[in-house]
């Protein structure tokens, strides 16, 4: 069997790859392998980059201490590390990882010196890479601050290019609008609204630089759903009512998709009926009962966050 990267026709990588070896090289760094990977054969290199010189994307979500300090303990126990990380570099001197924020993390607290790292030279691939990344599983709340961290880097980066073409990458179009109110309110329930959203909210035309106001305008409208809400919720818990599942309660009886199957409201006037029916809702007609009995058939509000 042929060893990868060594086919006849290019026995040497590009002028692009060699430069970004020499880069490497140039940082610090050391490169240990440079092959053609298996599946696409896109040129890559396995190197052993500086530790400071390495750090996670601005766009992916916040760094989990309770995980950090799991995957700490792990690589000590075993005094080996033994899974490399993926990096891109958008400028000399600086190495992004889309999917080893954690391990980069547990070097660092274990004095390492030196990350092994695959060094792809296309740096476009960390946002597919982010899409992807199976380090450490999502909640709600995470994905949604990654999608909009990459959208508004993309928006600069990229602005003409739409939410199309990046749907891979953002997975669904409520991560996008999810984010936008998460960026501002880290304990906001998201997950009793993500039913809703799933079904009314779509990827928008347009340029990103475009799209990304009518994104916030669409925060504004669930935010302002969710503070009649919680004007409901409280109302509620004055009589007495305090229950994990009154949010997912109140909504299930005032949301306009209830009955909708095949023929869907657009976004807007989903949200316009929903505000309304909550504003309207009969706090005195509800029994602590009522709650409980629905409760036993569904989770908790923000039990996906």
């Amino acid at each position: 069997m042929k060893p990868f990267g060594l086919y006849p026709e290019d026995k040497e990588p590009p002028k692009t790859v060699a430069a970004l070896l020499e880069q490497v090289t140039q940082d610090g760094g050391c490169v240990l392998a440079v092959y053609k990977e298996p599946v696409g054969g896109h040129w890559q290199a396995f190197c052993l980059l500086p530790l400071e010189k390495v750090a996670p994307t601005p766009y992916q979500r916040d760094l989990s201490p309770t995980h950090a300090k799991r995957l700490t303990e792990v690589v000590k126990k075993i005094d080996r590390f033994v899974d490399p990380i993926v990096v891109v570099s958008p400028k000399p001197g600086v190495y992004w990882t889309p999917n080893g924020h954690h391990r980069r993390t547990a070097l660092e607290k274990l004095k390492a010196e030196w990350v092994p790292a695959i060094v792809v030279p296309e740096p476009e691939v960390a946002f597919q890479i982010l899409a992807l990344n199976t380090e450490k599983a999502h909640n709600l709340k995470e994905k949604s601050l990654e999608v909009i961290r990459m959208y508004r880097g993309l928006a600069e980066q990229q602005p003409r290019t739409s939410e199309d073409d990046w749907s891979f990458q953002f997975e669904s179009p409520h991560f996008v609008t999810l984010g936008v109110i998460y960026e501002e309110n880290r304990r906001f329930a998201g997950g009793a609204f993500a039913p809703i959203l799933k079904r009314v909210d779509k990827f928008l035309k347009g340029s990103l630089k475009q799209t990304l106001g009518e994104r916030e305008e669409r925060a504004a409208k669930v935010k302002a759903a969710d503070e009649a809400l919680g004007r409901v919720v409280a109302a509620l818990k004055k009589r007495g009512i305090n229950h994990p599942y009154v949010k997912n309660y109140v909504l299930a009886r005032t949301s306009p998709l209830t009955r909708a199957r095949k023929t869907l409201p657009s976004f807007d006037q989903t949200f316009s009926r929903l505000a309304a029916a909550i504003e309207a809702f009969d706090v005195s007609a509800v029994k602590y009962q009522d709650v409980q009995r629905a409760a036993t058939f569904a989770a908790p509000a923000g039990a996906t966050e």
